[in-house]
């Protein structure tokens, strides 16, 4: 029998050559995690450099004056984010224009400066397929600024949130030239009233998503809103020309409305909100936080609003009547928040969530006056909470604690910053094995002892907030660092125990993003190094008052944390030379450096101008007579904005002390 020949496969043939160009594509849309990674899979041939280019959709880059080089790499983009480059002009547009054409859908302009209508023109008449624009923070546009959005005839989604220099001419130019807008935010656009907001509701008919946060409208343009079919999501938060009057008058009513926010408007009573949800009955989430009083009348006023889910009432006055008013109406209730809110009782709550089993988000934030009797029946009859929030909540005794990990074991998100729980609290707690967020600052009952069993049982954390938690050492956050590798933020600020241990035992969470450990003397230099080296995602750093950081841990931070964008070195003893080395890090933003005792003037100004992506730095005013004025200048032509403090030096308290001094600030 002959032997059958194989045929070679062909030289320099990979396996991915193999594949089609739709199944590597699906390969790396899972390359989310790290943006290093999808980067360095196009530097492995030619042939995947090509793949990349033609998958990348969206964009964010850092500085304008790489924009034609990597839109001329990723001509396949279709969403642009250029809230990272602080300055944008008119060319910088026109580069994208020409670059993006018709492939462009989404930008996002929302931090950027210097641009005008000339750009904007340009952008909307080549880009015909525009769907979303964000512009806000351009608080010098002006009317010919919205008419040259005008042109952008596809565009379903605009933000304009603090465009004050944009009056009712300009909106109505929207309004004519953009039928298609279906969410619009005109937030804080002070030139914008009544004749403005009519003519958008007159002439864009598919408008589904409205924000009118703060403008000085008044009840003539709300008829006209409301009479939008297709409208599911209103904001009128602080709009103080409405009130119950005019809102009654009109017999208003909108039945597609499922949404509604009317936070902080203090002239409407029960009154008007019942004249304003009478037709409606698809209402699923109710914002007045900040409003009038929840009283039995108002809680009343919901009876009709059957398929209401949430309802947010922070900082409002509330009586206990109302509380269980809400808890016989509202029967579909899925989230509450009374945050910060005045007159919540262990009567009221517990009336409400004793009939509310399907709970799953609560905010009892600063509700003083609750003890463990409102804890018991929160546990005991939500226990499907994932969310639950009761920050300064201090008259809860320790005990009680235990309830939360007995009873609510499908938590993901937990806030007891500032209250009283203890080590048998946490042991109970870390029952809780789907905790992503747990905050436990100002918490001063707490030990290593308890923090070690959420290391061993919280295996999904990624957010851990320790801020002035005294008991807290080495021993915990190695436990924690142990457990939770995916853990992505920490807070260890002001815990005085902490040393270069913690460090490097975090050193060993790839994920971590989020570093605060300001006013922990005893990390050094070695312990940043050994941070620096393991964590390539820090994207921000506190270090204020690390008193034995200097220069040596400068440089390795500057090698090694390529990702790094936010900084605070202020009270360390970094010099001129490791200010200047940060240079390296391109992603840098924003930085801040105050009684930095080794930094001169002109080492500042060379790092200042180094720094070239900086759009933010926090100055000892003492910098601001040694500096030239023409350094300044520059560095805000560049798209920098500087803050000055005149803060002195001032030791710090014991976290006991600093906490009774709080309670008597309040």
């Amino acid at each position: 029998m002959k032997k059958q020949k194989l045929v070679p496969e062909p030289p320099n043939l990979s396996r991915f050559d193999l594949l089609s160009e739709e199944i590597v594509f699906i390969i790396l849309d899972f390359l989310n995690e790290n943006p290093l990674d999808k980067k360095a899979f196009s530097l492995v041939c030619r042939s995947f450099y090509a793949i990349e280019s033609r998958h990348r959709k969206f964009l964010k880059p850092l500085r304008s004056e790489h924009l034609t080089k990597v839109l001329n790499r990723y001509p396949h983009v279709s969403t642009l984010d250029l809230s990272l480059c602080p300055r944008i002009t008119d060319a910088s547009l026109g580069v994208v224009s020409g670059s993006c054409k018709e492939m462009l859908r989404s930008i996002n302009l929302s931090r950027s400066k210097f641009f005008s209508h000339v750009g904007l023109s340009n952008l909307a008449l080549n880009c015909r397929n525009l769907v979303e624009i964000d512009l806000s923070n351009a608080t010098e546009l002006k009317d010919l600024a919205a008419a040259a959005i005008a042109e952008a005839k596809n565009l379903e989604r605009l933000w304009l949130v603090r465009c004050k220099s944009i009056t009712d001419i300009g909106i109505g130019c929207i309004a004519v030239g953009c039928r298609k807008l279906r969410l619009l935010s005109l937030k804080w656009c002070l030139g914008v009233g009544d004749l403005g907001v009519g003519l958008i509701a007159v002439k864009c008919k598919d408008m589904r998503s409205l924000d009118l946060s703060y403008l000085p409208i008044t009840n003539k343009c709300l008829s006209q809103i409301l009479e939008l079919q297709n409208l599911e999501d209103l904001v009128l938060e602080g709009c103080f020309g409405i009130d119950d009057d005019s809102l009654t008058a009109h017999k208003l009513g909108c039945k597609s409305l499922e949404t509604l926010d009317m936070s902080s408007c203090q002239n409407v009573s029960h009154v008007g909100l019942s004249s304003l949800t009478s037709a409606a009955g698809s209402l699923r989430q109710l914002i007045l936080s900040y409003g009038s009083r929840v009283d039995l009348a108002l809680a009343d006023s919901l009876q009709k609003l059957s398929m209401l889910q949430s309802i947010k009432l922070d900082g409002c006055q509330v009586t206990c009547s109302g509380l269980k008013a809400i808890g016989n109406w509202c029967v579909s209730l899925t989230e509450l928040s009374l945050s910060k809110c005045v007159g919540v009782t262990d009567e009221g709550l517990s009336s409400l969530v004793t009939k509310h089993k399907d709970l799953k988000k609560l905010d009892i934030t600063c509700c003083r006056k609750i003890t463990h009797v409102s804890l018991a029946h929160i546990t005991n009859s939500c226990t499907s909470l994932v969310s639950l929030k009761m920050e300064s909540c201090t008259f809860i005794s320790a005990e009680a604690f235990v309830l939360i990990g007995q009873r609510c074991q499908l938590l993901e998100e937990l806030d007891l910053t500032d209250n009283e729980i203890d080590d048998e609290g946490l042991k109970s707690i870390s029952r809780c094995s789907r905790l992503s967020s747990l905050k436990l600052g100002i918490c001063l009952n707490i030990t290593d002892q308890g923090l070690i069993h959420i290391g061993l049982c919280c295996s999904k954390l990624k957010e851990l907030d320790l801020y002035r938690s005294a008991g807290i050492t080495d021993s915990s956050i190695s436990a924690i660092a142990r457990g939770c590798s995916g853990i992505e933020m920490i807070n260890i600020a002001y815990c005085k125990f902490i040393s270069d241990r913690s460090f490097m035992s975090l050193a060993k969470c790839p994920k971590l993003k989020t570093l605060e450990s300001r006013g922990c003397p005893l990390i050094t230099s070695l312990g940043l190094t050994a941070v620096a080296v393991g964590c390539k995602q820090l994207a921000k750093l506190d270090i204020k008052k690390c008193h034995s950081i200097d220069d040596a841990g400068m440089i390795p931070l500057a090698h090694f944390s390529q990702n790094l964008k936010q900084i605070n070195l202020s009270y360390t003893s970094v010099t001129d030379v490791g200010l200047l080395s940060l240079a390296s890090i391109s992603c840098l933003q924003s930085m801040t450096v105050l009684h930095l005792e080794g930094l001169t003037p002109s080492g500042l100004a060379a790092a200042l101008l180094a720094c070239g992506g900086l759009t933010k730095v926090k100055l000892q005013a003492s910098f601001k007579s040694s500096l030239p004025q023409l350094l300044f200048e520059h560095l805000e032509a560049r798209g920098c904005t500087f803050q000055w403090r005149e803060k002195i030096f001032r030791v710090e308290l014991d976290p006991k002390c600093w906490k009774l001094q709080l309670a008597d600030a309040e």
